[in-house]
């Protein structure tokens, strides 16, 4: 509450303090591999902004292994799967969702799917690049879900709190803006400036953490400039082995020592050069405990939901959002269903209704959404994409 500026809304806090616990036992039982001492105890670590050791992981690789874990359950169930088909718009009866329509990337062919409940869980919108910072986001974070969602009724909330994670990789480029975790903040890594100096506390909320970064090298002029002229600080990583012995790093942070050895960098022998990258959404659509928008019989769980981490996210909370939202989203969208002979009439009468907004608002027809993958390409030829669709 405290790291989220006590906006956070309590009852989801509850929901996720107290369905914790059952959720991890939940994945262990599936097969998850948490870090554990000898005697099989959980190691619990330290997070920015937390008051206690109350976080568990997998090495520096957590959300990829519950993902496997959750892929094989699905896999091993033969729960039937449409790869490559996203959302492209929500179907309604003008009261309830009642299913979606779906574009199948590879065939470029459009399918209607008729659902009694519809669960939205498309993640952030990293791939905007708010303010113009880089991103540690997939390609997919298009803000897409919170689009459908909005466009047929269902209010947002916190659209306000983008998160900025304040150690992104700034060098080399070619992983500009790539995660480097706040656990090597949280097992000894340090943050200085061009003269070596720290300037601010390693394990503050990521929002205050962030903003010093940022004051440091924009405001104080107290920066690295890297050969492209991007911004950054140093993270003394090598002090971790000082302070826990030889090999720490390669044991405890594989991904991250990988990431840089490709580039022929051991960040045990030499610091990292680090800047704030676009890494949450904090806001998002507006649910209850139960996971249920304000547009009845449509879900929405994890990043694309609002309100939980009120203002800011704490670290690893991201993960725990997900897996116990997904669950209680899934649970109460079940249950629903089960009470449904079936789904209701399907129209786009919304859409009408929607652009109708847009016209009254004077709000131009220069972007298309939903986006499904962001627009790298040179302004020309977006454009002409752009006018082909309109």
């Amino acid at each position: 509450m405290g790291g989220g500026r006590y906006f956070n809304d309590p009852k989801l806090v509850e929901a996720l303090v107290v369905d914790a616990p059952k959720a991890l036992a939940w994945l262990e039982r599936l097969g998850v591999m948490f870090d554990k001492e000898p005697d099989g105890t959980m190691i619990s670590i330290h997070g920015g902004g937390t008051s206690r050791m109350r976080m568990h992981a997998a090495r520096d690789y957590s959300g990829g292994e519950i993902m496997k874990t959750l892929r094989d359950e699905v896999l091993n169930h033969e729960v039937p799967i449409m790869e490559f088909a996203a959302a492209y718009e929500l179907l309604t009866d003008g009261k309830k969702v009642t299913g979606a329509v779906l574009y199948n990337m590879e065939t470029e062919e459009y399918v209607i799917v008729r659902a009694k409940t519809v669960i939205l869980a498309t993640g952030g919108g990293g791939r905007l690049h708010v303010s113009g910072f880089p991103t540690s986001n997939h390609y997919g974070a298009t803000a897409d879900g919170l689009v459908l969602g909005y466009r047929v009724g269902a209010p947002l909330t916190f659209m306000d709190t983008i998160q900025y994670h304040p150690t992104g990789a700034a060098f080399p480029e070619q992983i500009l803006g790539q995660l480097v975790t706040e656990k090597v903040r949280s097992i000894g890594g340090q943050i200085t400036n061009v003269d070596g100096n720290r300037f601010i506390y390693e394990l503050e909320t990521r929002d205050v953490e962030a903003a010093a970064v940022i004051r440091e090298c924009l405001g104080k002029k107290k920066g690295v400039e890297t050969p492209s002229g991007q911004p950054a600080v140093w993270l003394d990583t090598p002090i971790i082995e000082v302070l826990h012995g030889a090999g720490t790093i390669k044991k405890r942070l594989p991904a991250m020592f990988r990431q840089y050895e490709r580039f022929g960098i051991d960040m045990s022998e030499v610091p990292i050069l680090i800047y704030p990258t676009q890494h949450y959404q904090n806001g998002g659509l507006k649910i209850d405990e139960h996971c249920e928008t304000k547009v009845k019989n449509l879900y929405a769980s994890g990043e694309i939901s609002g309100g939980v981490h009120g203002r800011n996210r704490l670290m690893g909370n991201s993960l725990l959002d997900v897996i116990v939202f997904g669950r209680r989203a899934g649970a109460a969208a079940a249950e629903r269903a089960a009470g449904i002979k079936r789904a209701g009439k399907l129209s786009l009468d919304h859409l009408s209704k929607f652009h109708k907004e847009l016209k009254s608002a004077r709000v131009g027809k220069g972007r298309i959404s939903p986006m499904l993958l962001p627009e790298y390409r040179r302004p020309e030829a977006a454009k002409k994409k752009i006018n082909a669709l309109a």
